[in-house]
């Protein structure tokens, strides 16, 4: 595979999306895609290798026919209740004698953030500065270059359990693919559907997945909190099914078709003919009950999210909002509910990027995470930033303070 080519690799509870992304001329184009059903995996973690190393190599199959690139590596994106997140610091001397902050320095610290107590049997994922302190002045984002005795960083440290992180990698080598790197997943959706603008006054992405959702506030630039709530878009479907008494296969039908989050605009008189889902059920329930079934659910999801961002302080006060992706964010009427239940900004994701390729793809929230995959790879391939301010994505070499920092980090956040 040309070093030009990224591909990420998606691997969901449901469904594994690869996608093939080409740096052309200095420009991003997305040039093949493929996805394939996936039940090998629960909550994000594998419990059957057989059946996700071959749900992977379907979808690279299709993803090479697109794009006509033999594909040998991946990017891979990774959650799941197995991922825990925690804030660190960690504290060193200067080392020079006329206090100057040099990059060995900010090495040194970063390493000492790696003695975060994590829970046994886990490993760190991420370390993303937030920001470094020098002799008590916080804040400070590139301290190269500056003078002082003590310098700290304050770090936010994503982790994950071994064992389900080497069995996820089995299963992609199995495959036949090198790991070029392994990426929480709300950090890469982000990449492709948050602007900078957004990450720096303060937002929150949240990924609904099939078995859980996945959250990451950014303020500043840089991820400030992150979580993984264990409900997910098939916790809605299994309540259609238990409540209506109707197969999953059915229930995930209604669900797309019928349900809409916003039941004040549902009338009384409105029903569902489930004939039109499985032929063997004659029943026709009432809309606006089976919309109160999934409201139940929502209920209790947007709850969670709303404690997550009570405890950093960020219930109602990130002035970008909220942006969803991820296949359950398609639930019809959910930017409304969300807007009630949450008070912030609402959208249902869309890339902000243009690029040429495969369009449809790319605006889909489904695939957020598989662009954004593609998005980093070349990110951290050739060690450029994007610039989305250029028509076409043109990529700009690092300089200054930025390229010496990232430098810096792009061996602790891969």
């Amino acid at each position: 595979m040309s070093k030009d080519c990224v591909v990420g690799l998606d691997v969901g509870s449901t469904k594994v999306i690869a996608m093939v992304g080409q740096l052309q001329e200095g420009m991003i184009q997305i040039i093949g895609f493929g996805k394939a059903p996936n039940s090998g995996m629960r909550k994000g973690a594998v419990v059957d290798i057989e059946d996700t190393v071959s749900a992977i190599s379907a979808a690279l199959d299709e993803a090479e026919r697109s794009s006509g690139m033999p594909i040998t590596s991946c990017f891979a994106a990774f959650g799941g209740s197995q991922i825990i997140a925690v804030d660190s610091k960690g504290v060193i001397a200067v080392s020079r004698g006329d206090g100057e902050i040099q990059e060995t320095d900010t090495e040194r610290v970063i390493d000492a953030v790696k003695s975060v107590a994590l829970p046994q049997n886990y490993e760190i994922l991420h370390i993303i500065p937030k920001w470094f302190t020098v002799d008590g002045q916080s804040g400070v984002k590139d301290p190269i270059g500056m003078t002082g005795i003590r310098l700290e960083a304050q770090c936010h440290v994503i982790g994950s359990s071994t064992p389900a992180l080497k069995n996820f990698s089995k299963a992609i080598t199995q495959a036949g693919l090198d790991i070029d790197g392994i990426v929480f997943s709300p950090l890469a959706s982000a990449k492709a559907y948050l602007s900078k603008k957004q990450k720096e006054i303060g937002v929150v992405i949240i990924d609904i997945g099939a078995a859980n959702t996945s959250i990451a506030v950014f303020e500043e630039g840089t991820v400030i909190h992150s979580k993984v709530i264990p409900v997910g878009a098939n916790h809605i479907t299994n309540d259609i099914a238990i409540g209506l008494k109707i197969s999953l296969d059915a229930a995930e039908k209604v669900k797309l078709n019928e349900v809409d989050a916003r039941i004040s605009e549902i009338k009384e008189t409105e029903k569902v003919d489930l004939s039109k889902y499985d032929k063997n059920e004659t029943e026709k329930p009432n809309k606006r009950y089976v919309c109160e079934i999934v409201e139940a659910r929502l209920n209790e999801l947007f709850a969670m999210i709303k404690d997550e961002l009570k405890s950093i302080d960020r219930d109602g006060m990130l002035p970008a909002g909220a942006v969803f992706v991820g296949g359950g964010s398609k639930l019809n009427g959910l930017q409304q509910f969300a807007k009630q239940n949450l008070g912030l900004p609402i959208q249902i994701g869309k890339s902000n990027l243009e690029l040429p390729g495969i369009v449809d793809k790319i605006d889909d929230p489904e695939y957020a995470t598989a662009v954004g995959l593609v998005l980093w790879g070349i990110d951290e391939s050739h060690n450029f930033v994007l610039n989305k301010n250029k028509p076409g994505m043109k990529l700009e070499g690092l300089g200054g303070a930025l390229g010496r920092v990232k430098e810096i980090f792009k061996n602790f956040i891969p």
